[in-house]
């Protein structure tokens, strides 16, 4: 009753605030104002990373319980760092350079508070791993905000297979079930203003909040019957989209020899998508399919023995280089063969 709860506190918080950031955003000129690499043809408010934020925060302040709150103050302290990057980002702009120091510092206050991998023996490679996890899925969810509900929709999509999880090895899981319903509250509401067409985005505010979340819930999540090992092959499966995008886009970028981080471009898994005759919704809608997929595949491997897991990530592994090598034959670069090839 306690998760529902948070989770309906967080979805009308998020429904009632959001509106509010847009109107913020108009006033204080925090506004997207279309690029070549773009998809939108007019100026967007960029706040609803606020909106997402406050959600989340305030569902977890109002109606989470007091046992776990000493424990969310290290991930809450790292959330409102990387949040407050996001925003100097929307707002003014930052280099590459400054926002990945900021997602390491974020990373940094999260080892600080507590919130570690333990996968080796040795702290200083629990703690380069921790940070490694960290800065990576944060990037790739900001790369991910590229079309409409989309780096929203798989945040919902894998925080409820996080809470699911979690409800799976009660009681040892309360906070990743608390922190994963807020988060779907936070972001359903978002949704229903971000879904296509958009009035408004999130930007790097809500995007990096995101990422950061997810990675600190990938952290706290556990399966005492079960090995390090494949507690950890999990949060990996769960989230597979959001990194095979990521994946695919630096191999195509330094296939073209351009600077994956620097270089922007339209050759993310949904850019191809909508390239190949998809519309931007069903382009969307298919990336939601896939998290699915890709979570009921991670909800099979916490109950699977380390010969069998080991297999299925094998396999799984096999069919994302199938992928990428057939994205980047049939639509290289991010614009299917039909078409000339442009480097944006």
């Amino acid at each position: 009753m306690e998760v529902i709860l948070i989770l309906a506190t967080a979805l009308t918080f998020s429904m009632i605030v959001t509106p509010l950031a847009k109107r913020a955003a108009l006033r204080t000129g925090v506004i997207s104002v279309p690029r070549s690499r773009d998809i939108h043809v007019a100026p967007v408010p960029l706040l609803g990373g606020a909106a997402i934020y406050a959600a989340f925060v305030l569902a977890l302040l109002f109606v989470g319980d007091r046992t776990y709150i000493r424990e969310l103050v290290g991930i809450l302290l790292g959330a409102t760092l990387i949040s407050l990057f996001g925003l100097v980002d929307d707002r003014w702009g930052l280099s590459p350079a400054i926002k990945m120091g900021g997602q390491v510092l974020a990373g940094i206050v999260l080892l600080v508070g507590g919130v570690q991998v333990n996968l080796f023996d040795q702290g200083w490679l629990n703690w380069g791993l921790t940070l490694f996890w960290v800065v990576g899925i944060t990037n790739a969810l900001n790369f991910l905000d590229n079309m409409d509900g989309l780096s929203g929709g798989v945040a919902t999509i894998a925080a409820a297979f996080f809470l699911l999880l979690a409800a799976m090895n009660e009681p040892t899981q309360i906070l990743v079930a608390a922190m994963a319903a807020a988060l779907i509250g936070a972001c359903a509401g978002f949704l229903r203003y971000n879904w296509n067409p958009a009035n408004i985005f999130m930007g790097d505010t809500g995007s990096l909040f995101l990422g950061f979340i997810l990675a600190a819930l990938a952290i706290k999540l556990r399966f005492p019957f079960n090995t390090y090992v494949v507690t950890w092959m999990v949060p990996v499966m769960v989230l597979l989209v959001p990194i095979f995008d990521t994946t695919l886009v630096v191999v195509s970028r330094l296939r073209r020899r351009v600077n994956p981080f620097t270089t922007p471009g339209k050759d993310h898994i949904s850019h191809r998508l909508v390239a190949l005759g998809m519309n931007k919704r069903e382009a969307v809608l298919t990336v939601y399919l896939l998290c699915g997929v890709v979570g009921m595949v991670g909800t099979f491997l916490t109950r699977a023995n380390l010969q069998t897991a080991l297999f299925t990530l094998g396999g799984v592994a096999m069919l994302m280089i199938a992928a990428i090598a057939y994205l980047e034959y049939i639509c290289p670069g991010g614009q299917a063969k039909s078409q000339p090839l442009k480097i944006d």
